[in-house]
């Protein structure tokens, strides 16, 4: 039988190793790792792989040369925190991987500022665009420790934050934490464009304490929750049940069509964290109102697109999920480049008050050979009357929903 591919975490340095970890890589028939940790053990006469971005062609060599070598694979800090440990586990078989973690960059980077870290959100941007996630912590006033690498570095990462509304959020780079040449530098997003970071860092986030926390967000919100032009905004009780209907999950990327206020969007975002919210309006001021609202309530992984439909969507991902709350006479055009680009198993769902896109929704669905649902929401509001309250009857809408199989 294979022995267990040995997983080592080496700290922020290979000071950090024990004598045991040490005593273990010293054995090794085979040593697996970036090239950074394999220069350390330039010593050993052992045979190197240099792991890349082909982590199914390492999967491959390990699971070949497991039965007769001892192998190591060696990994910065917690092996299984956005480490390769979990890949190597679902690869290889949690029986066949032995992992010895250590002190992760996070823990010895908050042990160099002297501060708790059990209330900090860890957020990865290395190899993953995990923006979103970090955008809404910040919102939220949590204090956040973010992964770089050397495409999303800190001058990246301020960019972001300008851009996004975060100007007053200090940032703490700490780089190449356990080398000599360690450094920590304090600056604010506008300083570190100009500035250059060595690699690897590790930088923290701190919102200004005074900075107000975004409102609570929560299905059906009232109507004057949002910024919009009267009337033109999804109202409550229809995007709720729209939003029901687009069965939205954690990761999914979705298209909000013709979108309005945003409204649609804003809430998709209770449920879509770790996703891509894609809300595309044609015109300039209903655009100036999403991109208020999205700062409202904190949306960091809603994307903001002004373009005309349906020529606007050839740039977007392909979608999981599409609502449609305008697209006039060219709906069906819209219906049908949204359903051509549609991952499978998505969702389509279209919103209307006019019969004859009621009419032009259905067939186009059908035709294109989506399960289809059609209900129809009739609210009435009650108002006040000098004596009593009368119910006051708004527009009925349909919500009609293509479901691909």
């Amino acid at each position: 039988m294979a022995s267990p591919v040995t997983v080592i975490g080496m700290g922020v340095s290979p000071d950090d190793l024990t004598r045991r970890q040490r005593s273990i890589i010293e054995a090794a028939d085979i040593l697996v790792g970036g090239k950074r940790l394999l220069a350390h053990f330039g010593h050993l006469t052992c045979r190197r792989r240099v792991v890349d971005r082909d982590l199914n062609g390492l999967g491959d060599f390990l699971h070949r040369k497991m039965p007769d070598n001892t192998i190591v694979v060696l990994t910065s800090g917690d092996p299984l925190f956005y480490g390769i440990g979990a890949f190597l586990v679902r690869r290889l078989g949690a029986e066949r991987v032995h992992i010895l973690p250590n002190v992760s960059t996070v823990a010895a980077g908050f042990a160099r500022l002297g501060e708790p870290w059990q209330d900090v959100c860890v957020v990865s941007l290395h190899g993953r665009d995990h923006t979103g996630e970090l955008l809404r912590h910040l919102a939220g006033g949590d204090t956040v420790a973010v992964y770089t690498d050397p495409t999303h570095g800190p001058a990246w990462l301020a960019g972001i934050l300008e851009e996004n509304g975060f100007s007053d959020v200090s940032m703490c780079v700490l780089e190449r934490l356990g080398m000599q040449d360690e450094r920590i530098v304090r600056i604010t997003p506008a300083e570190a464009p100009a500035m250059t970071f060595s690699d690897p860092n590790l930088v923290v986030l701190k919102p200004d304490p005074v900075r107000q926390t975004p409102p609570a967000l929560f299905p059906g919100m009232p109507d004057d929750r949002f910024v919009h032009e009267k009337g033109l905004i999804t109202k409550a009780e229809v995007r709720a049940v729209s939003l029901s209907r687009l069965r939205l999950f954690d990761r999914a990327v979705f298209w909000d069509l013709g979108a309005g206020s945003g409204s649609v969007s804003i809430e998709a975002g209770l449920t879509i964290t770790r996703g891509d919210i894609y809300t595309v309006e044609q015109k300039t001021s209903r655009i100036r109102h999403i991109r208020e609202n999205r700062s409202r309530f904190g949306i960091g992984n809603m994307q903001v697109v002004q373009a005309r439909l349906p020529a606007g969507m050839s740039d977007l991902p392909d979608p999981d999920r599409v609502f449609i709350g305008g697209g006039g006479k060219a709906l069906s055009d819209i219906i049908r480049m949204a359903a051509d680009r549609l991952k499978p198993a998505g969702i389509i769902v279209v919103n209307t008050v006019l019969i004859d896109t009621l009419t032009t929704a259905m067939h186009a669905l059908e035709g294109l050979g989506f399960d289809l649902d059609v209900v129809q929401i009739q609210i009435n509001r009650a108002t006040a009357m000098p004596f009593s309250h009368r119910l006051e009857a708004a527009n009925p809408v349909w919500i009609i929903t293509g479901c691909r199989t």
